[in-house]
């Protein structure tokens, strides 16, 4: 029986980064290859300066590399100028970071509403925030809501214009346990209902077994690459 072949969203060859602070030369990444999945969960696992956040930035269209290439299904990232790489993480791509980088002055309705206005199919706020579990917490301000409350909101504000690919970089980073289990459960959902790519950063070791795949970072390398024969879900991990 044939299998379908997977597509590649995210394809990535010999990418390497370089920073120069002064006379110093940091090497972010040095020769990272790579596929990611339409569908799939990704974790990359880490410790901290192993190169996971300038992987997913440049991923994101939010940096370019110092050499090779890497492409958003045939769209080379690392040909695009910055025009299109805005347009790229408009259409494209949601983040989510470690702090929240919500607008304090805005409710969580309005906070939402900011990426749907300039979105082409967007879901509604209601929407978005009924996704996350916080239909009721629509008219409260950031002040008002819980650290895990506030990331929930940041999710519902990257999904709501129905991206590809979900990028988190540390979404659990400034959560309590139980919060940080709530958060990665909101992520396996959004990927498993809504089939959107999910990739993951992370630096502690029980959340990869959510994945459907870890790459294992270290000094700016792949070191490994795992499949979980079996995903667990989040409120099945402990740490």
């Amino acid at each position: 029986m044939e299998t379908t072949p997977r597509l590649a969203v995210f394809t990535a060859r010999q990418l390497t980064k370089l920073y120069r602070m002064g006379e110093v030369e940091v090497h972010a990444l040095r020769g990272i290859d790579l596929e990611i999945y339409s569908g799939e969960f990704v974790v990359l696992l880490g410790p901290s300066g192993s190169g996971k956040s300038t992987l997913l930035n440049i991923l994101g269209g939010l940096d370019v590399p110092s050499g090779g290439s890497a492409s958003w299904r045939d769209h080379d990232l690392t040909r695009s100028d910055e025009a299109e790489l805005t347009r790229y993480r408009r259409e494209h791509v949601g983040f989510v970071f470690q702090f929240y980088n919500l607008i304090p002055s805005l409710t969580s309705r309005e906070n939402v509403a900011l990426v749907t206005e300039m979105s082409k199919n967007p879901m509604t706020p209601e929407e978005a925030l009924s996704l996350v579990g916080l239909g009721d917490r629509l008219d409260h301000y950031p002040s008002q809501l819980s650290g895990g409350e506030q990331q929930r909101v940041a999710i519902a504000r990257a999904v709501a214009k129905r991206p590809d690919v979900l990028l988190c970089d540390e979404p659990t980073g400034a959560l309590d346990y139980p919060t940080g289990k709530l958060v990665l459960e909101v992520i396996a959902r959004i990927n498993a209902t809504l089939g959107t790519t999910a990739v993951v950063i992370t630096h502690n070791a029980p959340i990869a077994k959510i994945a459907d795949r870890v790459m294992r970072l270290a000094d700016g390398r792949i070191a490994s690459v795992e499949v979980n024969p079996s995903r667990l879900s989040p409120s099945e991990i402990s740490w």
